[in-house]
């Protein structure tokens, strides 16, 4: 299972062959750009989205039309995407489960807002719970910190979870803590942090938090990779 991080909330996760495309927001993102990241150069075998906003789904299309991903996303954001000419697609909603190639998808509750770049209504925002024979993950979305993550962690062993931490829109470092101990998760992958001055956060701080209750916060710098062996701790590839 390897990971790859664009910036902001983007990353990719390979297994079982297929590449996973979470959120992509990298052409506009400067910080994707400094780091020479190629939005044309990214695979995906499925996209999938947590909710509508220009942050999450900047690049959706041109990506899915590039690549003939399936996208995965709530009802609202399958048909505006649809209206734009992308064909490929497997709508959710909140507690809809479908198997795929790869493994088992659950679109689950996040607090948040969601609406599409160009105002029009983006569904209900959400998170995905993964489920593979290579290990099962949880992303967020954006979110505050609630209660219904503890259903999670009742329900599933994760390897990793991504977890958004930069504050002001969503959760920030403390309640990603919580976050991380309501879902009985070990390895964080935080997202959502730095782009924007309104969610700059101080990685010493931030890491030295989650070591503190017992868990590993991995701050990947943008076009990063690790791989997450069998019972093993992500190591960097580059």
């Amino acid at each position: 299972m390897k990971i790859t991080y664009y910036g902001h909330a983007c990353f990719s996760v390979e297994i079982a062959g297929k590449t996973l495309l979470f959120d992509p927001f990298i052409s506009p993102n400067p910080l994707a750009r400094a780091a020479n990241v190629n939005v044309n150069d990214i695979h995906a075998d499925y996209i999938l989205l947590s909710h509508g906003h220009e942050d999450h789904v900047a690049d959706a299309e041109a990506i899915g039309r590039r690549t003939e991903a399936t996208v995965i996303a709530n009802f609202e954001l399958v048909n505006w995407l649809g209206r734009k000419g992308l064909t490929k697609f497997h709508p959710v909603n909140h507690g809809g489960e479908a198997q795929f190639d790869f493994g088992r998808v659950k679109y689950v509750n996040a607090i948040h807002s969601s609406s599409m770049p160009d105002g029009s209504y983006g569904g209900n925002p959400g998170g995905f719970v993964v489920q593979t024979g290579e290990g099962n993950f949880y992303y967020s979305g954006d979110t505050a910190l609630t209660q219904d993550m503890k259903l999670i962690g009742e329900s599933v062993q994760l390897r990793f979870a991504a977890l958004c931490i930069g504050g002001n829109f969503t959760m920030g470092v403390e309640d990603a803590v919580r976050a991380a101990e309501f879902i009985r998760c070990d390895e964080i992958l935080g997202v959502h942090y730095d782009t924007f001055p309104s969610i700059k956060i101080d990685r010493r701080a931030a890491i030295a938090q989650f070591r503190a209750a017992g868990k590993t916060l991995r701050l990947l710098k943008v076009g990063e990779t690790c791989d997450y062996e069998p019972d093993e701790a992500c190591v960097s590839l580059n």
